[in-house]
This record gives structure tokens, C-alpha cells and sequence, in this order.
């Protein structure tokens, strides 16, 4: 793959001749496609420009038949998928901005600045929107920590993430990190943002207005990012190391400066159509705004600022540089649009303008260098229905008995194992790399069910997590498709607030596969099912295909990122014990269900049989009686049941709130069934004593399961199961065996 010419580019025949498009991603029938929309065979430039918005990573061209099972619209939903970010109404005009996002390709080659340019491009997405940017969240996913190659990855994205975020003066305030074999080699680097928008603010990316003029603000562009779409839609490969040129460097300062200067643009009221270069950087902001707008544009790609001599039309349109922006106005307002970028420091210059013609037509050094149909670009990608089979390991997993292991009688050293597993374990030593205060507006910091930041001159606050456990899609796609979407809703209340809408990165396996198409559109199934259920359309997100290594696949991993509205700062609610003498009362029904779960991975070091079973009519109900709980003022502590069972969020609970708890469970299953089991639908909740009898009623009358299980006391952690001892530890003992874990596989 061409990134840096230092000879003459290849003649239109050539690139026919030697099939040289192919090195671009462009299959043979997609080369012929492309013939007929030109009426001719495509020059250099041109190929160039097709193969990177007719990549996956633009066009969506495997996966579109799948994001159409998707729930998009709803009562509160502003715009759902389709631009920069989707928007959801919280009332008093005010509304919520977020999208997630991957860099995973560049992450695993260059982690430092693949993380820190995935930070800077979806915060670009949040701004471009009118939304000022108010927090970070990111979703990780690294193999096993006892390798070398593994650490230095995540310690560089993890760096990355850190130094762009912190620059930029955002706050990363939540996020997850799971380790498994599994994506060895091919890290998942997901990065959401947040922003708050006024209605009358609102952007699209279009290029209205025939004759208007386009102009480009940021940096100048350089050589880096050339490919960078392309590059993440292929599968890694020993040779992916060479193509570092097509990770682009960040510069979080510079983006800071077009950040303000971007908002105060908008806020002038002169903007008519604005887009962020992401992927694709040029080509992709020019040709979708036209296109959104049914128009034309011509770009003079000399008046492009360039930091590099000799850049050809081919490089100034791929290039990937960051911290660019596309906007369009009237001709009245240029000098206006000019001064404000001059004041902040920020090159701007007139690079265009608005067409009729519905074609994009670049012109360098005097002469007309590409003339391509926008609608060819943007909207006539040829979509593929790739073959579906379910695969043989899914069959196999049918007759694996998750609960057959042979009784477990340390029970705590078992605890002790499960706590101290990488991905149960705390994970200070990441998010305590960011800075999550930032602008003060941080009500719950990382760490707890979900983070709540609060908004400005109001009571309401906006809480938000991503999740996904990849091994239960792994197992059944369909079901874990359901379970995530259903545990970020679950966080969401638990933090006392109204779900409202999702965000979700499509992380998977070359979609070319069978059975990597089948695990796409069955947990797309299973998310959309969710969704409905739960009210939780989906505004917007990403699709990163072609996910693999050596050994196959990742996991399949749909992340989930999840906003939801606090309704008063009074119902902020967090995971910690707050009082000794509060009663700890358990929700949901505990089945012996251990596919995919923590004790499983510590005991095997493998994911087999099926996954916990959702009922999302129970979840619907235990969701709502919960968050009613909360805005009644019945509880104290919220806790969702997830990775490690209901002794893990004891501990957490306990280990986050300072506090011991004495608890006795009851059940006909065995101890370590009960402890660790992952059984869905249950959050563990603490109330004060006066309060128990109220919330017990509450439960009741909306039939939800539940029990008294126990009291907040002392210092240690104690359960006992049937009347028999089952775990007894100080709590202090537990948090060392916590926090300490990934510091010491770090060392």
C-alpha cells in the first residue's frame, strides 16, 4: 500500500493492467463498479478516493444489513445514526450528545497514539455536533497479562488515552477492561465521549448552499493516517507493523484551540454545515456533506494547508492528519468565520465550495485531477449478504455441564483467586492515570457501577458506562447480545438513573467468515431485542470488522455505551456500604449458571458450555423497582451482580464503602454455585433500618424477588451459607488482594 510517492504515480491503465487497486482493498467487481460509474477506468487519486469510502470502515458495505435490525427512534431521540453523533433529549432544551467509537487497528501497532487519536477523533465527533464535550469513557480489551507484548500494549494505550484526555481537559470519568487470550494481538481500544448541546445549537454535517464556500480549519495536513480507513478494514498480519504511517499523531493542545474556536464558530449562528475529518480525513468530510445535502463540491487542493513539500492530490485527500474540521457558510460571513479562527491561533483557509452538479471534482496546480459522482461514493457502495453458519463450537457447547466442576471448599481462596483475576480486579492503576475531575462537575468517579457527571445551573445529572462480556457472546451471541445491553442499563440504574438510548462498537471477526457473520447478526438479534425491551434505542455507534490473530477471531464484543439521566442529584447513587446497621437485601433469583463467567476462566483458563439465561421482562421490572426505590429515597447502596457473583459485589461493596457486612444466604444450591454463579437480573442493594420494611413493600408490590440477607457491620466480610461458614475475611486483606493485582503483573 502507497503511503509516501517518491515516483511517479501509476497510469489509470496500469492501476487496470496490474490490478493495482486490489492493494487498496477494491475487490474486482468493485473495480468494474466503479468503471461504470465513471464511465472510465479510475486515475490514481480517484482509486484512492473509492477504496476508502467504499472500505468497511466508511461504508458499512458488510455490516449495513445488520445495523437495520437496530431500534433507532424513540420519544427522546433528536438524531439517531447518520451523523457525527446521535442526540437525546433531557428536557429544557437541553440534550445529550455520545458516541463510541474504535481504534483498534492503530492501537495495535502504534498503542501510544492509535488510543490517544481515538480520544482526539471522538471528541471531534461530540464538538462537530455543537456539543461541548464533558466527559470520556473508553472499553479495553487486551490478551493475557503475562506477556510482554501484552503489558507494553496496554500500558502505551492506557498512556495514550491519558495523555490526549487530560491535555484536552475533558475528564475520562468510567470505562471497562477485560483480558482473554482471546484478543491477543488484537487489542479492542473503544473511546466514547459525552457533550451537552442547547436544541438551537445543533449541527449536520451538510454543504448546503450551491456556491457557498468550504472552508478547512486545524493543523496543516501532513502524510500520516494516509490508509487509515483502509487499514481497519483488513486483518492484522506480520506486515501490519510496517504500516505505522497509517496511524495518525495527535496533538491534544491543538485540538483544544479548534475545540473553542469550533464551538464559538457555532455559536455565532453563521455555520451552515460542519464535519470532522476522521476517517478518511478530506475525502470523507467533503463527499458525505455534499452528498447529505444532494449537491456537488470542488476542492482546490492547493489552497489545502500543507506541512510536507511535494504532497499530491492523492495524499492530501487520504491523509488522516488530526484536528481538522470541514465547515460551510454564506460569502457574507468569511470574514467573521476568519477572525474567529484567527484569534484562536487556528489556520483556516478557504479551500472550496458548494456545487450543483452532484459530483466532487478536485483541481491542483491548474488542472482538474479527479471528477467522481458523490452519490457513487457515498451511497452507492455495493452492500454485501455475507453467508451465515452457525459454528461447530456452539453445537459443542450445548452438551458442556458449567456447573460439573468438582465442589470447591476454599471458598476463600477462591474469593481471594477471582478478585485478584485482572479483569474482576481493581483497576486504580488505569483510570488513576486520568483525570477524572476535571471541570468539577464528577459526582461519581471511576469505580463504581457507573460515573454521574452533573450538569450546570440544574439538579440533573448524566450517568454513563460502557460494558460488554464478550466470552458470553462468545458462547451464545444471541444471549450476550441481550445481557449487554442489559447489565449497562442495569449499571445505569443503579447509579439512580433513567437509561435513555445507547451507543455500541460492533467489535468482531472478518465478517467474510461464516460463522463470525452468524456470531454479528445473532448478537445483533439479541441487543435489538434488549433494546425494545428496555427502551434503549440505539442513536448511533461503529463497526470494527476484520478483528484477528493468529489463532482466529476475537471474542465477539458488541460494547455498550449507555447514557442515562439523573432526574435529581438527590438519586445519585453509588456502589459502597455507607453505614454500619444498614440492612444488605438481595434482588433477583441465583441459578447455578457458569459459562462464560469469572470462576470458570480462573478455574479453566477457557470459556465453555452456555451463558447465564436473561428473562428481559424480569430485567424490565427489577430495573424499574429498583430506580423507584432510589428516587423514593429507600436505598443506600446499589450494586449490579456481575463478573465473580454475588461474592465479588459483596466485597466490592464493602471494599468501596470502608465497611464489613455479615450476611447468610440460604439456597438449595451448593455454596460455590452460590457464590460465584453469574445469574442475571440482580443487584444488591443496602437501606437503612428505618427503611427496610418501606423498600421491602416497594419490592413486593412490584413483584420482584428478594431477601434479607444480611447487615453492614464491622470490618470484616462474612458469609455464611446454609448455617455454615462460607467466607470470612477482613476487608482490608481483600482490597490488597483487589488493588495489587494488576500492579504486580505490571512490575
Amino acid at each position: 500500500m502507497a503511503q509516501q510517492l517518491t515516483a511517479k504515480e501509476p497510469t489509470a491503465e496500469q492501476i487496470a493492467d496490474q490490478k493495482i487497486y486490489t492493494q487498496f482493498g477494491v475487490s474486482d467487481s468493485e473495480y468494474d463498479l466503479i468503471c461504470g460509474f465513471l464511465g472510465r477506468k479510475p486515475n490514481y487519486t480517484e482509486i484512492g478516493v473509492f477504496s476508502v469510502m467504499w472500505s468497511e470502515h466508511c461504508a458499512y458495505k458488510n455490516s449495513k444489513p445488520i445495523l437495520k435490525k437496530f431500534p433507532i427512534s424513540g420519544p427522546r431521540v433528536l438524531m439517531g445514526p447518520g451523523e457525527g453523533a446521535g442526540i437525546v433529549d433531557i428536557g429544557d432544551n437541553q440534550a445529550v450528545v455520545f458516541k463510541i467509537e474504535s481504534h483498534n487497528h492503530p492501537s495495535a501497532v502504534e498503542p501510544y497514539q492509535g488510543a490517544a487519536t481515538g480520544v482526539g477523533g471522538i471528541i471531534r465527533d461530540i464538538f462537530s455536533m455543537g456539543a461541548r464535550p464533558v466527559a470520556l469513557l473508553n472499553s479495553l480489551r487486551f490478551g493475557n497479562l503475562n506477556n510482554e507484548r501484552v503489558k507494553y500494549l496496554f500500558e502505551n494505550v492506557v498512556s495514550g488515552i491519558a495523555g490526549y484526555g487530560n491535555c484536552i481537559g475533558i475528564p475520562t470519568v468510567a470505562g471497562e477492561v477485560m483480558f482473554d487470550e482471546s484478543y491477543e494481538g488484537n487489542p479492542l481500544v473503544n473511546a466514547m465521549c459525552v457533550g451537552l448541546i442547547d436544541h438551537d445549537k445543533i449541527q449536520r454535517g451538510v454543504a448546503k448552499g450551491v456556491g457557498n464556500p468550504v472552508f478547512y480549519v486545524g493543523p496543516a495536513t501532513g502524510r500520516d493516517g494516509i490508509h487509515g480507513a483502509t487499514f481497519a478494514s483488513v486483518e492484522l498480519s506480520e506486515e501490519s507493523e510496517e504500516k505505522r504511517t497509517a496511524v495518525q499523531v495527535g496533538d491534544p493542545f491543538m485540538e483544544k484551540l479548534v475545540m473553542e474556536a469550533t464551538l464559538e464558530l457555532i455559536n455565532s449562528g453563521i455555520v451552515l454545515g460542519i464535519q470532522d475529518m476522521g476517517a478518511a480525513g478530506l475525502t470523507c468530510s467533503s463527499a458525505e456533506m455534499a452528498s447529505k445535502a444532494g449537491n456537488g463540491l470542488e476542492l482546490y487542493l492547493d489552497e489545502v494547508p500543507q506541512r510536507e513539500t511535494g504532497m499530491t492530490p492523492y495524499e492530501m485527500m487520504l491523509s488522516e492528519s488530526q484536528e481538522r474540521m470541514l465547515f460551510v457558510i454564506e460569502p457574507q460571513h468569511e470574514e467573521q468565520a476568519m477572525e474567529i479562527f484567527d484569534r484562536w491561533g487556528i489556520i483556516c483557509a478557504k479551500v472550496g465550495k458548494v456545487t450543483d452538479d452532484g459530483r466532487l471534482r478536485l483541481f491542483h496546480q491548474g488542472e482538474q485531477v479527479a471528477d467522481m459522482p458523490v452519490r457513487a461514493l457515498v451511497d452507492e457502495c455495493p452492500v454485501y449478504n455475507q453467508p451465515s453458519a452457525e459454528p461447530q463450537y456452539y453445537r459443542d457447547n450445548a452438551a458442556v455441564d458449567t456447573a460439573g466442576f468438582a465442589e470447591i471448599t476454599d471458598l476463600n481462596g477462591t474469593l481471594e483467586k477471582v478478585l485478584a483475576s485482572p479483569t474482576v480486579a481493581s483497576k486504580e492503576w488505569v483510570y488513576n492515570q486520568y483525570d477524572y475531575m476535571v471541570r468539577t462537575n464528577t459526582a461519581v468517579r471511576p469505580g463504581s457501577d457507573a460515573a454521574v457527571v452533573t450538569i450546570d445551573g440544574t439538579r440533573k445529572g448524566l450517568a454513563m458506562t460502557t460494558d460488554c462480556n464478550g466470552r458470553y457472546v462468545y458462547l451464545d451471541p444471541e444471549m450476550g447480545g441481550r445481557i449487554a445491553v442489559a447489565e449497562a442499563a442495569r449499571n445505569i440504574v443503579c447509579s439512580g438513573a433513567e437509561p435513555l438510548a445507547i451507543t455500541d462498537n460492533l467489535n468482531f471477526g472478518s465478517p467474510e467468515k461464516p460463522d463470525v457473520f452468524w456470531q454479528l447478526e445473532k448478537s445483533a438479534e439479541g441487543m435489538s431485542e434488549a433494546c425494545v425491551k428496555l427502551d434503549t434505542p440505539v442513536i448511533g455507534g461503529n463497526v470494527s470488522l476484520y478483528n484477528e490473530n493468529a489463532k482466529g477471531a476475537i471474542y465477539p464484543t458488541p460494547v455498550i455505551g449507555m447514557v442515562g439521566l439523573v432526574h435529581d442529584t438527590d438519586h445519585i447513587m453509588t456502589q459502597g456500604f455507607k453505614s454500619e446497621g444498614d440492612v444488605i437485601i438481595l434482588i433477583g433469583e441465583t441459578k447455578a449458571e457458569f459459562g462464560g463467567s469469572e470462576l470458570q476462566y480462573v478455574m479453566n483458563g477457557a470459556a465453555s458450555g452456555r451463558p447465564p439465561v436473561i428473562d428481559l421482562e424480569v430485567e424490565k421490572r427489577v430495573q424499574g423497582a429498583v430506580l423507584g426505590a432510589i428516587q423514593k429515597g429507600l436505598v443506600a447502596s446499589a450494586h449490579d451482580l456481575s463478573e465473580g457473583g454475588i461474592a465479588v459485589a459483596l466485597a466490592e461493596s464493602c471494599i468501596s464503602g470502608g465497611k464489613g457486612a455479615d450476611v447468610s444466604l440460604t439456597s438449595d444450591l451448593r455454596p460455590d454455585h452460590l457464590l460465584f454463579s453469574e445469574s442475571q437480573s440482580r443487584i444488591l442493594l443496602s437501606a437503612k433500618p428505618e427503611q427496610v420494611d418501606a423498600l421491602a413493600a416497594w419490592l413486593t408490590e412490584q413483584g420482584i424477588a428478594h431477601a434479607k440477607v444480611g447487615t453492614v457491620t464491622g470490618s470484616s466480610l462474612t458469609i455464611n451459607v446454609n448455617g455454615k461458614a462460607g467466607i470470612h475475611a477482613p476487608v482490608q486483606h481483600l482490597e490488597k488482594v483487589w488493588k495489587d493485582a494488576i500492579p504486580c503483573l505490571m512490575k
